[in-house]
């Protein structure tokens, strides 16, 4: 059956619109413009939300000054409450990468929250006679006020999830460092035997790594609660009321639950992307501290029986259409792979930082949309990775064990005794006949067993305070 249209118009001529749509003309002739990822904008819901929280706190400014009256203002309240609430996502079809630096998704915006207004005070869509999307939702607005202050709250918003996902994989972290406090392994350096340490050591490492990372997403997120609302078309603040920025942006803290400030220079804020730039890198640094712990557990792991085999990662899923029974360590896999996207999307917002021009950015849209991708697929792959990996991994005690018995890196130990030269001619001979470097220093009379016991004690070998146990020299 024919779908039922109405007529609007803009300074390009008119354009049928679906009657049951929400959006108009502006929203019409952007879907027909960009065409690009096959995802909407609609698609993030904290970017719709963040929108519509810019234009409840205008609203809410331009009511207290009076330049709305309250049957209009209480009308575009009550449509960007509905929003901000999850309502109404699939009438933002257009794509997040748009010419015009985000003037699309702005009019998206006005659009929806216009016709969803006029439907709650008994009228048509489409009939702006009485609310108007430019004239009354936008007022004292611009899309460059607009929609770099509603990217940020929405960038935001994901930093809080995926600092809570970052959260739980340290938690993570450290109940394997305490469940494998006394396992004690080998470390490596080049991939080459170094000195000992214990496997809680290594995961307690993680911990830490990623519990850095989480400070400095904090340290980013306030960075972005700078705003240049008020700014208008470039900063100046043309055709904004002078008392309207510090209202507007006393409404959209409280309406967002974030400290939001107004920049000190709205000219500089409506221009400079490097907040962003700094995210992203910080993000990055997210990325590529996860992949190398991944790195990490995917060697570890490696064997079962060929490999270093040290650790287990829990099986998840059959790993070959050939081989039975093998098991591939996917998770990890999973996240080297969204460390590597990670890593791509922080060029592409540095470049379209870079690619500012005179008073205005107009590649915000791509910078926002490779944000949102990279803190999406973090925040999933995090989780995957302490759900799916590091809650279930368990150690292989006894090879770990005899790998530091039978290991030459243990000589490190004895060289403040019998030096350097003398060590390195044992680690040799060890080496050469696959005696331990205990039994060749015992036998040539170096040390007795008891100095050679106490100078290779595990905790010793691993910095930990001493307690009675069993040396390396004596185990096996």
């Amino acid at each position: 059956m024919p779908t039922e249209l109405r007529i609007e118009r803009d300074s390009l001529g008119e354009k049928a619109i679906p009657a049951h749509a929400y959006y108009g003309v502006h929203t019409a002739r952007a879907l027909a413009n960009f065409r690009i990822t096959g995802t909407t904008i609609g698609g993030y819901p904290a970017l719709i939300s963040a929108l519509a929280a810019v234009k409840q706190a205008a609203c809410q400014a331009n009511r207290d000054l009076g330049l709305l009256d309250a049957p209009q203002a209480d009308a575009i309240v009550r449509a960007c409450t509905e929003i901000r609430n999850g309502a109404l996502l699939e009438q933002f079809p257009i794509d997040p990468i748009q010419g015009g630096a985000g003037t699309s998704s702005n009019m998206n915006a006005n659009e929806v929250i216009a016709n969803r207004a006029l439907e709650l005070m008994g009228r048509a869509r489409g009939d702006y006679t009485e609310l108007h999307p430019l004239t009354h939702v936008n007022l004292g607005q611009s899309t460059n006020d607009v929609y770099p202050t509603a990217i940020k709250l929405a960038v935001v918003a994901h930093i809080r999830e995926l600092v809570g996902a970052l959260g739980r994989l340290t938690e993570s972290f450290d109940r394997k460092s305490a469940e494998f406090a006394d396992v004690i392994k080998m470390g490596r350096t080049q991939l080459q035997d170094a000195v000992p340490m214990t496997l809680g050591q290594e995961f307690g490492t993680y911990a830490t790594m990623v519990r850095e990372d989480c400070d400095r997403l904090g340290e980013g997120a306030r960075l972005l609660l700078e705003c240049n609302l008020g700014g208008t078309a470039i900063g100046t603040g043309i055709n904004c009321h002078p008392d309207y920025p510090a209202l507007a942006c006393g409404y959209l803290s409280a309406i967002a639950g974030e400290p939001m400030s107004l920049a000190a220079n709205p000219i500089e804020a409506t221009q400079d992307c490097g907040a962003f730039v700094q995210v992203s890198g910080i993000l990055k640094r997210v990325a590529v501290k996860l992949s190398k712990i991944c790195n990490d557990l995917r060697l570890t792991s490696s064997g079962p029986l060929a490999g270093l085999r040290e650790i287990n990662l829990p099986a998840v899923q059959a790993g070959s259409s050939i081989m039975p029974g093998k098991v591939n360590p996917v998770i990890p896999e999973l996240v080297n792979q969204v460390a590597f996207e990670v890593i791509g999307n922080d060029l592409t917002v540095t470049m379209a930082a870079e690619a500012g021009q005179l008073q205005l950015n107009a590649f915000e849209p791509i910078i926002v949309f490779s944000l949102l991708k990279t803190l999406t697929h973090l925040t999933a792959a995090v989780d995957s990775l302490a759900t799916g990996c590091i809650d279930g991994i368990t150690a292989n005690r006894a090879h770990l064990q005899a790998g530091v018995r039978n290991s030459i890196g243990i000589v490190t130990a004895l060289a403040p005794r019998l030096g350097y030269a003398v060590c390195a001619r044992v680690s040799e001979q060890a080496l050469a006949t696959g005696h331990s470097v205990a039994d060749i220093v015992v036998a040539a009379g170096m040390l007795s067993r008891e100095e050679v016991g106490e100078l290779l004690s595990p905790r010793r070998l691993a910095g930990l305070p001493a307690i009675a146990e069993t040396s390396v020299s004596q185990v096996g």
